[in-house]
């Protein structure tokens, strides 16, 4: 990009955030309900009274929107249900405000880690305001869902892989792993890429974190949370779920999705293998399939999406992604209930976006390959190496 056009979108990217933060902060302030934040409670206390964590209780969320009905227990692994017994130490509904802004703080040390590195001040401001106007921030918060911790851990995992500390970025993934198993794909191309020290920490700490329910509740905790998963196919159509089993199921062809997604799958374990990337551009790739190719690829998970958008952030197509990430929930949900084709355009910008990155990423690849790179990619540090690009 031109330095113009830089500052243009920019400028414009900055207008945007800041009219997204204006619309989803009342959202936040005003909201009295639970929401996912009530399932979390309603699923660690019945752990904690040897029931099925995974059932429906008076706390548990019923989704109830033009087009829309569904129950939504907690999803997340059996782990889940011992960590979730914390958020019932007291009134659920003071306990949903403090974890608010725990999550709010954790958020904020995620972004300073990124952008502190990089020597363009302007540029790491632009972004700050960015990543703090993403829709997926916003939902999180209004949910009280507990994804902002990982978010902090997948940082921090990329910039340990960034300076070769493959070993603790892979305790960091595991953790990720063991609370949202769609993120096996990390390590796995991790692993078949070559970054052995990485992927074999995080199997290990995946591993273990997840033997801890099998020895507290027993086999069946894992019984009933397989139940639960293999019975919740209904929600791959609600609008926030950007990944291809969403966009397939808005276009009546469900099975498409699947298709498409062990097809990127399979793919990226070929090239891994062929290519051997550099840790970064691998991850970068494994971060998007793994909401990509996933069921359920909500929102909140292009968080996670971070490291990979700053890592391009020079490139004009991702700034376009940028933009679609920080449109409102709200918006987009407005969307349910109408024809089927403004559901599968305007309502599933989300998903959209998502393939715009990949895109762009295999573009990338693509330019790599045919200019004979070689197998790695600039050492330069991310962001430093972004920045200096964009400065000049």
């Amino acid at each position: 990009m031109t330095r113009v056009a830089r500052w243009v979108t920019g400028l414009l990217i900055v207008i945007a955030a800041l009219l997204a933060i204006r619309a989803e902060f009342p959202r936040i302030i005003h909201e009295p309900g639970l929401w996912d934040f009530g399932s979390f409670v309603a699923s660690g206390r019945a752990a904690s009274e040897g029931l099925n964590p995974y059932g429906i209780y008076p706390l548990t969320l019923r989704v109830e929107l033009p087009g829309f009905e569904s129950w939504n227990p907690n999803l997340n692994p059996p782990i889940s249900a011992l960590l979730f017994q914390a958020f019932d130490v007291a009134d659920p509904y003071v306990t949903y405000q403090v974890w608010r802004w725990i999550s709010v703080a954790i958020y904020a040390a995620a972004i300073l880690l990124l952008v502190s590195r990089g020597s363009n001040r302007v540029e790491a401001l632009v972004i700050a305001i960015w990543a703090f106007a993403m829709a997926g921030f916003w939902d999180t918060l209004f949910l009280g869902q507990i994804y902002l911790p990982l978010v902090l851990a997948g940082v921090a995992a990329w910039l340990l892989l960034e300076r070769g500390e493959g070993f603790w970025a892979g305790l960091l993934i595991g953790i990720i792993v063991a609370m949202k198993p769609n993120f096996l794909v990390w390590p796995v191309l991790l692993l078949l890429s070559g970054q052995h020290r990485s992927a074999l920490a995080a199997f290990v700490t995946a591993g273990a974190i997840s033997l801890i329910p099998l020895v507290i509740y027993g086999p069946d905790v894992y019984r009933q949370w397989f139940e639960l998963v293999a019975a919740d196919g209904g929600r791959a159509l609600f609008l926030t779920n950007g990944s291809f089993a969403g966009l397939a199921a808005r276009a009546g062809i469900p099975s498409f999705g699947l298709v498409i997604g062990i097809l990127l799958l399979l793919g990226l374990a070929v090239w891994a293998l062929w290519r051997r990337p550099d840790v970064l551009t691998v991850s970068a790739m494994a971060l998007l399939a793994s909401i990509l190719a996933s069921p359920l690829g909500w929102i909140h998970y292009t968080l996670f999406l971070l490291p990979v958008v700053v890592m391009h952030w020079n490139r004009l197509a991702m700034r376009v992604v940028a933009l679609l990430l920080i449109i409102p929930v709200p918006f987009i949900i407005d969307q349910l209930g109408k024809p089927a084709w403004l559901q599968l355009t305007i309502g599933s910008v989300y998903g959209w976006a998502l393939v715009l990155c990949l895109v762009i990423l295999i573009a990338e690849e693509w330019r790599r390959i045919r200019q004979g790179d070689g197998r790695k990619s600039s050492a330069m540090p991310l962001p430093e190496r972004q920045y200096r690009s964009t400065a000049s």
